[in-house]
């Protein structure tokens, strides 16, 4: 459940962030009657991103064992690489993130109504879709599909408070250290998933090796009991891992956290000052 609220969380407040930019830089800048069609682009872009969810759910529900499998893997694995896109691309543009944005929005007030309608639409659109699917992913590999959703949409209520109260000037964090703790988190909860998605295409028949297992501790750390549950819901953890899994799960863990918080711990260097010029009389 908290890897769920962890996803809607930063998902939601990327998202959140974003209206915020879009709904003040208007508001500043005295362009109240351009606010209908942004807000327009956003519901728009939320009953998407809730529709794709449904189709994932109540879709994948009609297919057989080994097709759910084979979807579910599949699926999976796009979802650990989005978001890893995600976390390296916020942690490189989220210092120019307002900039950009409100370069787009000036484009799109000078094409017209529609071109705001797609600019919010798209803006915020790509956030829930990509929510959506991690999230369905993290349902399919827990055995209740209960409280991941309930997780995420609890992160997703406390995402926008967050922006709102943003918005409101209410709130102040250092945004450069919460996307880069939870950005890192992030990449430990894909690691798993990733593990879980190879183990469906595994069951699917898509890949071998589902009996070759790397360990057995079901005795050590039974999948019923609350600390079970626990792991297995915060990282994805299997105490019967196959060795594919394993070794999947740490060739992505170790060097995509090390990248990511070897650039996130990099700072600007100053450029050189000019070297000082002496006059001759």
């Amino acid at each position: 459940m908290f890897a769920n609220y962890l996803i809607g969380l930063r998902e939601g407040l990327e998202a959140s962030l974003i209206v915020c930019i879009l709904i003040a830089y208007l508001v500043k800048t005295g362009r109240r009657e351009s606010l209908p069609p942004v807000w327009s682009g956003i519901g728009a872009a939320v009953v998407l991103s809730f529709g794709f969810g449904a189709l994932l759910q109540f879709g994948s529900s009609t297919l057989t064992f080994k097709a759910q499998e084979a979807l579910g893997g599949s699926l999976s694995i796009v979802a650990v690489g989005l978001v890893t896109w995600m976390v390296f691309w916020m942690r490189r543009t989220a210092r120019h993130l307002k900039t950009e944005l409100q370069g787009k929005l000036d484009a799109a007030l000078a094409m017209g109504t529609t071109a705001l309608v797609v600019t919010a639409f798209l803006s915020v659109g790509r956030e829930g879709l990509e929510t959506a699917l991690f999230v369905w992913t993290a349902v399919q590999s827990s055995d209740d599909g209960v409280r991941p959703l309930v997780g995420a949409m609890l992160g997703l209520v406390s995402a926008v408070v967050l922006g709102f109260l943003f918005y409101r000037g209410a709130v102040r964090i250092n945004l450069a250290k919460f996307f880069t703790w939870t950005g890192a988190m992030l990449v430990v909860v894909a690691a798993g998933v990733l593990a879980y998605g190879l183990h469906d295409l595994q069951e699917a028949g898509w890949i071998g090796g589902l009996n070759n297992l790397a360990f057995d501790i079901t005795s050590t750390i039974p999948k019923d009991s609350w600390y079970g549950t626990l792991l297995k819901g915060v990282f994805n953890f299997q105490a019967d891992p196959t060795v594919l899994q394993l070794c999947a799960w740490a060739a992505y863990l170790v060097p995509t956290l090390a990248s990511f918080l070897r650039g996130a711990g990099k700072r600007p260097v100053p450029a050189a000052p000019a070297p000082a010029t002496s006059s001759t009389a």
